[in-house]
């Protein structure tokens, strides 16, 4: 059968011979000329190759010569099937001026290409899937990720808070603590003071009773000016009596039982009032704010008026003289001398 499609580019093909002149014919290295020239090699449209150049020609050659060769009479020709890789090519199939033998050639391989290429494709989906997992856990990693700094941050930020806050609990209660120790100190030292205040009164009072009938002349006071101390602040020349300072208002006391004689205001001894005891003894209590008792009789410790600082004075306080058959003597030993210690 012979066979009217067109050559191969670049390869050459003896007249072929009118039918019956041979019963069959088989190419050999003698009655098939060498390949001259480049060919071209076109890519198919969806990347599956159609033929090949060596396939083409033993295709072409066999169909010309009206059917399948058998080579059993002469040496054969060897014919090399491309691997797999060298079919597949970018965009159209291999094309030659003999195209309808190239894709008789390319027909029975097409279908194991195709079965390849949806191996590949599957393969290339499962590694896109694949990918696409492993994106998506690496997203979910890193969210997590970041999730758990978050959370650890907001741990550490709750953790400093919470220490900070203790922290300030524990300051106001050292400075709470710190206040009422002082505040108790304080009390403390407070209540030292009163007792000790209590127990000079106490001691005062106690020194101001009547020893036998006679009793200090005030409490709660302080020795200032002694007798015949020197100084332009007595007309005389020199102190006349004893000073006992003291707050004005302080009681002062009869030191002994006796009459009031004369109670009223003295020039620079401001207010005064004058006792006189059963020997004769007159007690002047002098610079008086006021006086209690102005006449009649009063006993020992009997308060008679009380301190102040009118007349000629700096300060309140209680000027004591002591006199008889009148000349002054010394009224703290006139005090000592009654068993009265000052």
């Amino acid at each position: 059968m012979a066979s009217n499609l067109p050559a191969p580019e670049g390869i050459e093909i003896q007249e072929q011979p009118t039918a019956g002149a041979w019963g069959e014919w088989n190419p050999t290295e003698d009655s098939v000329r060498p390949v001259r020239g480049k060919h071209r090699v076109a890519k198919q449209r969806g990347g599956l190759a159609r033929s090949s150049t060596v396939l083409g020609v033993g295709v072409i050659a066999a169909v010309g010569a009206g059917g399948i060769a058998t080579a059993q009479d002469r040496p054969q020709v060897a014919i090399s099937m491309p691997s797999l890789p060298d079919l597949v090519s970018g965009d159209k199939s291999h094309q030659d001026d003999g195209g309808s033998g190239s894709e008789a050639g390319a027909a029975g391989g097409r279908t194991g290409i195709m079965t390849q290429q949806s191996a590949h494709g599957a393969d290339a989906g499962e590694v896109l899937r694949n990918r696409i997992l492993q994106q998506a856990e690496s997203q979910q990693d890193a969210a997590g990720a970041k999730g758990r700094a978050e959370a650890e941050q907001a741990a550490q930020q709750a953790a400093a808070q919470e220490a900070k806050d203790k922290l300030e609990v524990a300051r106001k209660a050292a400075e709470e603590a710190r206040a009422q120790a002082e505040a108790k100190a304080a009390e403390e030292a407070a209540e030292k003071v009163a007792e000790k205040a209590a127990a000079d009164q106490a001691e005062q009072e106690r020194q101001a009773k009547p020893a036998g009938s006679f009793s200090l002349p005030t409490s709660a006071y302080t020795l200032t000016s002694h007798y015949g101390d020197s100084g332009s602040m007595w007309s005389s020349g020199h102190h006349t009596g004893l000073d006992f300072a003291a707050p004005t208002g302080t009681p002062a006391k009869a030191v002994a039982g006796g009459k009031i004689t004369s109670a009223g205001w003295s020039g620079a001894y401001g207010y005064r009032i004058v006792l006189e005891l059963p020997d004769g003894t007159e007690v002047w209590y002098c610079h008086l704010s006021s006086m209690s008792v102005t006449s009649g009789s009063v006993g020992a410790g009997e308060t008679i008026g009380r301190v102040g600082a009118t007349g000629n004075v700096t300060g309140p306080h209680l000027h004591l003289e002591v006199r008889k058959g009148g000349s002054t003597m010394d009224p703290l030993a006139w005090l000592n001398s009654k068993g009265l210690s000052v």
